[in-house]
């Protein structure tokens, strides 16, 4: 079979204007950035922001296996399916990180036939927009260092400074540094260090802002540093905000894009979701839920994470009511959770997959908790038995989730066709969403609610460390807000180890932030990095350009 780059580049896009027509976008409404992208104006989320709203679908996962899941994929053969019904359909979703698609994890354009082109532009630089978060953070730490240089009228305390550089890269040489070395006129030496930029205050900042005016609010909140006397210092005091606002007024407009199939698509925004909140920007969800009947958007990793960021963050934040869930899961995966190892996957093992569906079966429990519709979505392998696909679809009927066969990797849109009316359907029926707590409680109470009732934990342990910063944030009076829990993927636990339906075990948070200006505390379990490094043999490796300029080996 050819490689996902290898169908992109087959692929005969529609200039992006023809795809804004299909959304009743004028031209004028335009920026454009070469033949196949462009962003959204300010204009047009202005114009459209009276019309009503169409039909929100959250698309998550289970706990990601190295047998694949196939979420971005399935998003966007679910949007290319709901327009091959005849929907009005558009798709949200984030931006990539060079840092996975240079490393391991790989990029966020979908998968086979079911993939958001131009395939190379997106995945490596698209509109600039990560750029532009890194340039901003940048600037923020470089005018705090150059206030502490040029006498320290604030009297910051270097070694309580919170804010971090950070780069676009997988680079863990950058984790902990000493910078300002070199003399007197190189700065003040102190210890420093790099988050990976997805992983930015500025990130989530921007998702989260609803226009240009409030984007430099926020930025103006962003806690940095400490004064000697414990006095907290925003951005606003370094008098940061503006200029990093201005790196960003292009930034924050959402970019167009298209499927393979000529769906529109929506990219913009890309906070990861084990150690950020993991969607896609508020601006481009809601305009796209302006623009279409169907917006189809998705949430980092798997249900524990994504989806419950996308609930309780994002939708409480920007009052969104999502009409559906989609679960996707793969046989493959399921029997990984229950023991299998990766390379006998391809038999068939009922004992095994019902062993390991109880993941599954948690993260539609989880979802339930929600008030939405569920559907689950199984992305079909050819080795998938008819036996291991019929015990599937019975248990989720039992426990009330509806079930559809999904080949849109193969198929592309024509694959998604039975997924697409289940969740027709499904959105059709009543949805009384609520988040899972109370924005009032305590910060150990939400992070309790969570552990308890999305992980399946006894209980949660608060080293030194983290009860001290507790009782700083605490101290700011910034009571109201959500948290951002950053922990693994891979299980519903904090040990990466434990699979399927961890039994027994308690959360330990080791560090806890405030993200003042995004408006969430993030709460740092287990041995979560937020700079990650790349693999003994990185993807990069495999990446080429040809004299004309072709890219060969991106996936």
């Amino acid at each position: 079979m050819l490689t996902d780059i290898e169908i992109a580049q087959q692929a005969q896009p529609l200039p992006i204007l023809k795809i804004a027509e299909k959304l009743g976008i004028d031209e004028e409404y335009l920026e454009y950035y070469g033949k196949y992208k462009a962003k959204l104006s300010e204009e047009l989320i202005g114009k459209m922001s009276a019309s009503q709203d169409g039909k929100l679908i959250l698309v998550t996962a289970i706990n990601p296996t190295p047998a694949g899941e196939g979420k971005t994929t399935t998003s966007v053969g679910l949007g290319d399916a709901l327009s091959k019904l005849g929907r009005k359909t558009i798709i949200a979703l984030r931006e990539p990180s060079l840092g996975p698609v240079f490393g391991v994890k790989g990029g966020a354009a979908g998968g086979g036939y079911a993939q958001v082109i131009p395939m190379e532009d997106i995945n490596l630089h698209f509109t600039g927009d990560m750029h532009a978060i890194t340039a901003a953070n940048n600037l923020l730490c470089a005018m705090l260092d150059n206030h502490i240089q040029q006498g320290n009228s604030l009297k910051i305390d270097v070694k309580r400074i919170l804010i971090k550089r950070c780069l676009d890269m997988n680079d863990r040489e950058l984790r902990n540094i000493v910078a300002g070395l070199g003399g007197r006129v190189n700065g003040v030496p102190r210890e420093d260090g790099f988050i990976i930029t997805v992983a930015s205050e500025v990130m989530a900042i921007l998702c989260l802002s609803k226009d240009i005016d409030d984007l430099k609010e926020r930025l103006g909140k962003i806690l940095v540093a400490y004064t000697t006397e414990g006095v907290p210092v925003y951005a606003s005091d370094l008098k940061a905000n503006g200029a990093m606002t201005a790196l960003l007024k292009d930034a924050i407009k959402p970019n167009l894009v298209q499927t393979l199939e000529g769906t529109p698509a929506i990219m913009h925004g890309g906070p990861f979701a084990n150690i950020a909140h993991g969607c896609n920007s508020v601006r481009a969800t809601k305009l796209g839920l302006k623009l279409a009947d169907y917006c189809v958007t998705e949430a980092g990793f798997g249900s524990d994470l994504g989806a419950e960021k996308f609930f309780d963050i994002k939708c409480r934040k920007a009052g969104l009511k999502p009409s559906a869930v989609v679960i996707v899961a793969t046989v493959r995966a399921l029997k990984y959770n229950g023991g299998v190892p990766k390379a006998e996957l391809g038999s068939e093992n009922i004992e095994a997959l019902q062993k390991g569906i109880v993941n599954l079966g948690v993260h539609i429990e989880n979802m339930h908790r929600y008030g939405v519709p569920v559907v689950v979505a199984i992305n079909r392998f050819g080795a998938d038995t008819d036996k291991e696909l019929e015990l599937i679809e019975n248990y989720c009927k039992e426990l009330g989730a509806d079930f559809a066969l999904s080949e849109v990797f193969a198929k592309g849109g024509a694959g998604g066709t039975e997924l697409a009316q289940k969740v027709i359907d499904a959105a059709e029926k009543p949805s009384d969403f609520k988040p899972l707590y109370s924005a009032e409680l305590s910060i150990k109470d939400k992070v309790r609610e969570i552990a308890a009732k999305i992980y399946g934990a006894d209980g949660v342990i608060y080293t030194t460390a983290a009860e001290k910063a507790i009782a700083e944030i605490e101290k700011l009076d910034v009571s109201g807000l959500p948290v951002c829990i950053a922990k693994t993927q891979y299980s519903l636990s904090d040990d990466p180890a434990l699979l399927g339906k961890p039994q027994g075990f308690n959360i330990t948070v080791r560090d806890v932030r405030l993200s003042n200006g995004a408006g969430f505390v993030v709460v740092y379990t287990g041995d979560i990095m937020t700079m990650p490094g790349l693999p003994k043999v990185p993807a990069a490796e495999k990446i080429d350009v040809d004299s004309s300029g072709k890219i060969t080996g991106l996936f």
